[in-house]
């Protein structure tokens, strides 16, 4: 992978993870529902288990 097509793979991931937070906060929803780090031992946030927006957050699945 040459460092621009990891540049752009970086970015689109940061996207994607602002676009679930923007979508969870339009539906009332907590990121920590839908998040592959949604148990103790991986998530040491003080938000959680109801964050809304998390740099960390990974979709689930």
């Amino acid at each position: 992978m040459t460092p621009r097509s990891n540049a752009l793979s970086r970015l689109i991931a940061n996207i994607r993870r602002w676009l679930y937070g923007l979508r969870a906060s339009a539906r009332d929803e907590f990121l920590c529902d839908s998040c592959k780090y949604d148990y103790r031992s991986a998530c040491n946030r003080p938000e959680r288990p109801n964050a809304r927006r998390c740099p960390d957050y990974e979709r689930n699945g």
